[in-house]
């Protein structure tokens, strides 16, 4: 009787094993990829998933996005620059048959070809383009690992480069060729201002010059200006058309004008390295002078 209620505890031991073992429960986001006796069968969906005891084999993939965190790679530019770039890439299983059957780990692999085709594509690009064309870059390498990661039944989403490190010598020389464009840009905006400064002077002079009043007023304004400052002493420059007038003025009765530019005569020149002559000169008697001093 011992024996016969142990051989009904051993099977029952059995039925729930073998039972826990057939019955598998799949998430969401998860799939089942079935071997039975080493073949592949129709993969499982999400749900209460019965098994064969000892026949079936089921590996559970999941389909979720993955973050690849792709290590810091040593890369030497087009333009001979040596450059150390971190990248990352985000990746999901779209065939999880394929995943589990074409490639041994597609995690690792994916992994790998991230590597290589970061120093590949970034190989071919100059130290500009890598640090002003990221986003051509990272479609680049999207397009470039995907390529290869697609016969997998992964898919290559999104690829970002992280970081950028220049050496120090190179950074030294960026911020050189940065601040020479900054004093050529400042040189031509400041060219750009001196000649249209001159062009609006120009037309302002072809204006005044139409009417004499108008440089007048600009004069009167410029003294008024000159007056609100706090200066102690300002020059005053006068305009050759105010000397005119004055000299105008006191020319002659008949009302002539007297020119500025004509000569005025001061009498017959003197020639002063010319040699002077001196006539004889007399001397009268000379006469006595007393011991005193006194004249007699």
């Amino acid at each position: 009787m011992d024996a016969i209620i142990a051989l009904v505890v051993i099977l029952a031991i059995l039925g729930v094993t073998a039972a826990s073992a057939s019955v598998r429960i799949l998430r969401e986001y998860e799939r089942g990829v079935v071997f039975r006796l080493g073949r592949l069968i129709e993969l499982k969906e999400p749900g209460l998933t019965l098994l064969i005891p000892v026949v079936d084999r089921m590996v559970r993939v999941d389909l979720r996005v993955v973050t690849l965190n792709i290590p810091p790679q040593d890369v030497i530019t087009r333009d001979n620059v040596p450059v150390r770039v971190t990248a990352v890439a985000y990746f999901r299983v779209i065939d999880a048959n394929r995943a589990i059957v074409d490639v041994e780990n597609f995690a690792a692999a994916t992994n790998q070809i991230a590597q290589t085709s970061l120093r590949a594509v970034l190989g071919k690009a100059d130290l500009d383009a890598l640090l002003s064309e990221r986003e051509r870059l990272n479609e680049d390498l999207q397009q470039v690992i995907d390529q290869q990661t697609e016969p997998w039944g992964v898919k290559v989403l999104i690829v970002e480069i992280k970081d950028v490190d220049v050496p120090a010598g190179m950074q030294r020389a960026i911020a050189r060729q940065a601040e020479a464009e900054r004093e050529r840009r400042a040189k031509v905006i400041n060219a750009e201002g001196e000649f249209q400064a001159s062009a609006q002077l120009t037309n302002a002079a072809d204006v005044m010059s139409r009417n004499p009043a108008a440089l007048q007023l600009r004069y009167l304004q410029t003294l008024a200006e000159l007056g609100n400052s706090s200066n102690s002493s300002a020059i005053i420059p006068l305009p050759l058309d105010v000397l005119r007038t004055v000299l105008t003025m006191r020319g002659e009765p008949d009302g002539q004008s007297v020119d500025l530019g004509s000569s005025v005569d001061v009498g017959p020149s003197v020639d002063v390295g010319a040699p002077v002559e001196v006539g004889p000169v007399e001397v009268g008697p000379l006469e006595q002078v007393p011991e005193d001093g006194q004249r007699a």
